[in-house]
């Protein structure tokens, strides 16, 4: 497996480059090594979740792109073709290709195996915590939005709007990745990174 390894490491940082922090070969690293506790945690295949955590951004579109629901099938397209390229056994394809296209949240499919769970929990670990605010600050800054309303922070009088406002995210869309794990190992830390995410917004109240 190491070996193949390698070769993912060096196609997905060809492919993604260092254009975009919040989805570079660091966030891919990060994943993998996330999906390889899960997978431990869960008795999970690591030969289908393994390739598909390295490759599930094999296709990466921007946030505000029209085929951004899209993105997760392309990029499980493009990984079998690799994969066959390297002549990865062919018998767990259909399954990386499954947890692939499934690990999206724009994508709104749902993952039916427990591999397929376990990359769609460890990707969106990665948009919780430290690292998940560090995130949606960049992914904010190149959209060029805001942090905060300045008025209505919290939005308190307000109607949330992730499209104007960074902060927003955290209440639309994070809290409820933090509530959405298919596994009970991803369930424990993603309460714990979010409780982070809580102390934050209490410190940001303050110092606003």
């Amino acid at each position: 497996m190491q070996s193949f390894e390698n070769l993912f490491a060096e196609k997905i940082n060809h492919v993604l480059g260092h254009l975009d922090p919040a989805h570079d070969l660091s966030h891919v690293k990060r994943v993998v090594n996330t999906a390889k506790k899960l997978a431990q945690e869960e008795n999970a295949i690591r030969e289908v979740v393994v390739p598909a955590a390295w490759l599930h951004d094999l296709v990466n579109l921007p946030k505000n792109h029209p085929e951004r629901k899209k993105a997760s099938t392309l990029a499980a397209d493009e990984a079998l073709k690799y994969l066959r390229s390297v002549e990865y056994p062919e018998k767990y394809l259909d399954g990386i290709h499954h947890a692939i296209c499934a690990h999206s949240f724009s994508a709104g499919i749902t993952p039916t195996t427990l591999e397929a769970k376990i990359v769609q929990d460890a990707d969106r670990l990665d948009a919780l915590g430290a690292i998940g605010l560090a995130r949606l600050f960049s992914i904010n800054t190149q959209l060029g939005r805001v942090f905060y309303d300045h008025e209505d922070p919290f939005a308190q009088k307000r109607s949330l709007d992730d499209k104007l406002y960074g902060m927003d995210h955290i209440f639309i869309k994070l809290e409820k990745i933090s509530e959405s794990m298919n596994t009970v190992s991803a369930s424990i830390e993603a309460k714990r990174r979010f409780r982070f995410i809580q102390d934050f917004l209490d410190e940001l109240k303050k110092e606003i």
